[in-house]
């Protein structure tokens, strides 16, 4: 809602995700389509974990250059670690309350889609 020229995709689990990511099965019809500008993984997952996936993501030509923010309800040091050495961009914990969360994407957005810089 906060910005009509911001399209959001959402999968139901990490292979779908790569799927999407990779214009590969059921997502084959995006072949040739610009890749996403900013990618929300949640380490907890269906089918493929987010780690996996971020290794993936990161593993290929197409994908490595695209930020990658784990939105996760872990806390734990080790996850926040692999996720890191793993290569994300940022790592933030969902808030419980609503609007914590209204205004955490709202951060997420601002930064990663209205400041930041990505390369050509």
């Amino acid at each position: 809602k906060s910005d009509q020229a911001t399209h959001v995709f959402a999968v139901e689990d990490g292979a779908q995700a790569l799927d999407f990511l990779f214009a590969q099965g059921d997502y084959a019809q995006r072949a040739g389509e610009a890749a996403p500008r900013l990618v929300l993984l949640d380490l907890m997952v269906p089918k493929v974990n987010g780690l996996e996936v971020l290794r993936q993501i990161r593993a290929n030509d197409e994908t490595k250059t695209i930020p990658v923010v784990m939105l996760t309800s872990s806390q734990e040091d080790r996850d926040i670690a692999d996720s890191y050495e793993g290569g994300v961009n940022s790592y933030m914990v969902k808030p419980l309350d609503f609007e914590e969360f209204v205004r955490c994407i709202a951060t997420i957005h601002e930064y990663w889609l209205r400041c930041n810089r990505l390369p050509r």
